[in-house]
């Protein structure tokens, strides 16, 4: 079992806290046998139970050397961006990182890394709120205030509130394939994936009627993806025109429509490979990508590696 460990530290904002415990460590989600050995970390004065938020206690037989030790470590946030983080926590996540943990934050805990000097050099996300803030105190890290995460592979930091739920589900897609975290995402009722490079934040006002929601359409669209699809057909099920549709369709996703279009077919490439034995011109078949050529083109751009590389590093890694 990949061990996790989720740093705690006094005056800890709740909601980034509670989210990670509740997706990794929450029994009703009927996890595979080897799902995560979850640790929640208490870092502070010896004794001292950390609060999160002005409501709750965290009490946890687990501390420092169980964090240093863990396959992943995860800052949910920090508890003052404007202040330093505990010397401690940080002394532990550069040990940890050196000993080859894979470290995570979610939003306003890139303050966290950011003063490891982890993210020194790197690209990293935060709350939108907080991007400024932290790319003036550490002008050394390229602060993204767009996007909803960024995975460097040993260092991840994922944007704020709900974007914590993306960054979760894209972990679990990493550590446990496809199938498990669309599985997972179901049962929390949220999106299997949304691209890290997808926009955090979507300035538009409330649907003027309770009908306006695209999720019909995209719900048609997804039970779709082998048969041709346009602009056109997707504005026809929704009863609009293709220029109001495209507006919709970016005032409430921040992408196009064929944009999104492709990167629910490569998501489903990815789920064939990682579940099936079916060769790589079915795979481009099924998924809505027609040939073995064009999936190999649009697959390598997206994932960084081909699809027939990708199916066996992820059976490796899973028998590993």
């Amino acid at each position: 079992m990949p061990s996790l460990a989720i740093a705690v530290t006094d005056g800890m904002p709740f909601l980034e806290l509670a989210i990670p415990c509740h997706i990794f460590g929450n029994d009703r989600i009927q996890p595979p046998p080897d799902w995560y050995d979850l640790r929640v970390c208490a870092i502070g004065p010896a004794g001292e139970t950390p609060l999160a938020g002005p409501w709750f206690s965290t009490r946890t037989p687990y501390g420092v050397t169980e964090l240093v030790a863990a396959d992943t470590v995860l800052v949910p946030a920090s508890a003052d961006v404007h202040g330093d983080p505990p010397d401690e926590l940080v002394a532990a996540l550069r040990t940890a990182h050196r000993r080859g943990a894979r470290v995570v934050s979610l939003c306003s805990g890139a303050f966290t890394l950011a003063a490891t000097g982890l993210l020194d050099g790197r690209t990293a996300a935060t709350h939108w709120m907080y991007a400024e803030l932290l790319a003036e105190r550490y002008p050394a890290v390229g602060v993204d205030p767009a996007v909803l995460y960024v995975d460097h592979g040993d260092v991840l930091t994922g944007a704020g509130s709900t974007a914590s739920v993306d960054v979760c589900l894209h972990l679990i897609r990493e550590d446990f394939g496809t199938e498990v975290a669309n599985s997972l995402a179901r049962q929390l009722v949220a999106p299997a994936h949304r691209p890290g490079g997808q926009a955090q934040y979507i300035e538009t006002p409330l649907p003027e009627r309770r009908d306006d929601s695209l999720a019909p359409v995209l719900h048609w669209a997804a039970e779709r993806l082998r048969h041709p699809l346009t602009v056109a057909d997707l504005a026809r099920h929704a009863n609009t025109s293709p220029r109001t549709l495209v507006r919709r369709f970016h005032a409430a996703t921040g992408t196009t429509p064929m944009q999104w279009i492709q990167s629910q077919r490569i998501a489903r490439a990815r789920e064939l490979l990682e579940s099936t034995d079916l060769p790589v011109d079915r795979v481009a078949e099924i998924a809505g990508l027609g040939t073995a050529a064009n999936l190999r083109r649009h697959f390598t751009r997206a994932m960084g590696v081909p699809p027939v590389d990708y199916r066996r590093t992820y059976r490796a890694a899973r028998v590993a």
